[in-house]
């Protein structure tokens, strides 16, 4: 049985150096300087720009949207989502959790945004 697609905050300069971005660039195909979308079993979901500051709240919602109309249009697959923006970016899950309070069912919310969701 393969992995669900592993979904991880990014930097729009794709180093994916750390955190969960390093995990998904040296065991899920993510690739070295793209900083979003699919990229082999993963999806970038961009919270710093390539200067590697935070990107604007607004911007982050943006970018889960097209992460969402992507696993909207791909429901064969399951996504698992890690809490994006809630480590180097420096936000915290209530700023970020409600921006995915309306997934489609093949996402896997991680344990901290559900905690938000269900308060």
């Amino acid at each position: 049985m393969s992995h669900p697609v592993f979904v991880f905050g990014s930097n729009l300069a794709g180093r994916h150096g750390k955190g969960a971005a390093l995990f998904a660039r040296q065991h899920r195909g993510a690739i070295y300087g793209q900083g979003q979308g699919r990229q082999g079993n993963s999806y970038a979901i961009p919270t710093k720009d390539a200067n590697l500051r935070a990107l604007p709240l607004s911007v982050i919602k943006y970018q889960v949207e097209v992460f969402l109309t992507h696993a909207d249009n791909h429901r064969d697959e399951q996504f698992q989502l890690t809490p994006i923006g809630c480590g180097l970016a420096g936000y915290n899950h209530e700023q970020i959790a409600p921006m995915f309070a309306s997934v489609p069912d093949n996402v896997i919310l991680p344990d901290e945004f559900e905690a938000v969701l269900s308060a």
